[in-house]
C-alpha cells in the first residue's frame, strides 16, 4: 500500500471522535494538567470550583485512556449495557454507560462515520471517562453512521433518542439532558436540537470538530481550499472526508452500475489515493460522471457550479445536512465547540463560522493546537483551553 493508501486508510479508522490516541508511558504518566496548578486556578476562579477540579480529573482520564487514573481510582468501573425503546413503526436502541451512582445529567454521545459506530474501542473509552464523570451516556445505534454514511435520515431517530433520554429520571434528573458529538455528526446533532419535539428540552451541546457550511466543507473535501476571512487557504485535507461524502450518497444514484462502479472506485482510491480509474470512470452514465466530475475538481472557483450539477437528490441532501440553511436562532441550549487548528478533515474555520451564526451569549468556543482531527498532542496553553471546555460542559450539565 502507498504513503497516501496508508494515510487514507488512518482516516478512516479514525475520523470519528476521539482526542485519546495512547501516547508513550512516560507521557500516559504525566497528567494532561498538573492537578496542583489547577487547584491554585480554582482557588482564583472561586464558584464553580468543584466543577472545574472535575474537569481537570475528567481530561487526564481521557488521556489515559484504559491506564489508570485519580478518576478511576475514585470510582466505580462503569457499566455498559444495550437498551432498547420503541417508537411508532420501529424499534431503536444503543449502548448506555453507567458508573454506579445516579448521573448528574444524560448525554446523547454521538460519533462521526466510522467503521465500528457504537463499538471502536476509542468511543466506548470516551463514554467510560463521561460515566466516571457522572454522566448517563447514550450511544445510539444510528444507521447511518454504522454505515459508514452521513444522512439527514439520522437525524429523526436522533430525536427520538434524545426524547427517551431526556424523559428518564433515572438518567437525566430534572430533565437534564443534552448532546456531545464529533466531526460530522455535529449537523445531524444540531438539527435534531432544533426539532420542536424536544428543542426545549436541550440543555446543552459539545461539538469537537464540527462544521457550519457543508458546501464549504465539501470544497475543502475535494479541492483543500478552505475560506478564512473571506480569502481561499489551502491545506491538504485527509481525503476520508471526500470518500465519506461518496459512500454517504452512493444509493442517491439512480443506476445500479453507477453505485457499483463507484463502490469500486472508492476501494481503489481507499488503497492508494493515486491509483488509475479511468476504465471504471469511461463506464458511468451522464448522472455518475457529475459526481465524479465534482470530486476530482481542485479548483475552489468551480465546486460551486459542479456541485449544482449533482443529481437532485444528492443536492436535496446537501441542503438538508447544511446547517447554513437552517435558522438557528431558535436553539436555546449552551454551546460548547472545541476544533484543532491542524484539523485537516473539517477546518477550524467551520466552527468559529458556527459559533458566529449561534444566538449570541449561547456559545464558548476553544480552537486548540496539537488536536488534529483525531490526534492530541497539545501544548500547554492548550491543555489548558481543553481543561475549560470540559468545565463548561460539566456546569451546563448541571
Amino acid at each position: 500500500m502507498s504513503r497516501t493508501g496508508r494515510r487514507l486508510a488512518a482516516g478512516k479508522r479514525e475520523a470519528t471522535l476521539a482526542p485519546m490516541k495512547r501516547k508513550p508511558k512516560r507521557y500516559r504518566l504525566l497528567p494532561l494538567l498538573s492537578l496542583t496548578l489547577l487547584t491554585l486556578l480554582v482557588s482564583l476562579n472561586g464558584c464553580n470550583a468543584r466543577r472545574d477540579y472535575q474537569a481537570a480529573l475528567l481530561l487526564e482520564d481521557i488521556a489515559a485512556g484504559k491506564a489508570p487514573s485519580r478518576l478511576k481510582s475514585a470510582t466505580t468501573e462503569p457499566v455498559r449495557r444495550a437498551v432498547t425503546f420503541t417508537v411508532p413503526g420501529r424499534t431503536l436502541g444503543g449502548d448506555l454507560y453507567l458508573a454506579g451512582t445516579k448521573p448528574m445529567a444524560g448525554v446523547l454521545l454521538l460519533p462521526g462515520a466510522a467503521e465500528n459506530g457504537k463499538d471502536d474501542p476509542r468511543l466506548q473509552a470516551f463514554a467510560g471517562s463521561l460515566a466516571r464523570a457522572g454522566f448517563a451516556v447514550m450511544v445510539p445505534d444510528l444507521a447511518g453512521l454504522r454505515t459508514l454514511r452521513v444522512t439527514s435520515s439520522d437525524i429523526a431517530d436522533t430525536v427520538e433518542a434524545f426524547s427517551w433520554l431526556a424523559g428518564r429520571e433515572d438518567l437525566a434528573p430534572e430533565g437534564r439532558a443534552g448532546f456531545l458529538s464529533f466531526s460530522y455528526a455535529c449537523g445531524p446533532a444540531i438539527l435534531a436540537a432544533l426539532h420542536p419535539a424536544i428543542a426545549p428540552r436541550v440543555r446543552f451541546v459539545m461539538s469537537v470538530g464540527g462544521y457550519f457550511s457543508l458546501p464549504e466543507l465539501l470544497t475543502f473535501f475535494t479541492t483543500g481550499y478552505y475560506l478564512r476571512d473571506g480569502e481561499w487557504r489551502f491545506m491538504q485535507p485527509n481525503g476520508y472526508g471526500k470518500w465519506i461524502f461518496v459512500a454517504s450518497n452512493i444509493g442517491r444514484l439512480r443506476a445500479t452500475t453507477d453505485q457499483e462502479l463507484f463502490r469500486q472506485l472508492a476501494r481503489r482510491k481507499l488503497a492508494d489515493l493515486e491509483a488509475p480509474v479511468g476504465d471504471l470512470v469511461r463506464r458511468l452514465t451522464p448522472e455518475g460522471r457529475s459526481v465524479y466530475d465534482f470530486v476530482d475538481n481542485r479548483d475552489p472557483a468551480r465546486a460551486l457550479p459542479l456541485m449544482e450539477r449533482l443529481p437532485a437528490a444528492i443536492r436535496r441532501e446537501i441542503d438538508a445536512l447544511d446547517l447554513a440553511k437552517h435558522d438557528l436562532s431558535r436553539l436555546r441550549a449552551r454551546f460548547i465547540l472545541v476544533h484543532g487548528y491542524d484539523d485537516d478533515i473539517i477546518p477550524y474555520t467551520q466552527s468559529v463560522a458556527l459559533e458566529r451564526h449561534l444566538p449570541p451569549g449561547t456559545t464558548r468556543l476553544y480552537l486548540v493546537r496539537g488536536l488534529q482531527h483525531v490526534e492530541l498532542e497539545p501544548r500547554v496553553i492548550d491543555k489548558y483551553r481543553l481543561w475549560r471546555a470540559l468545565s463548561a460542559l460539566l456546569r451546563s450539565a448541571s
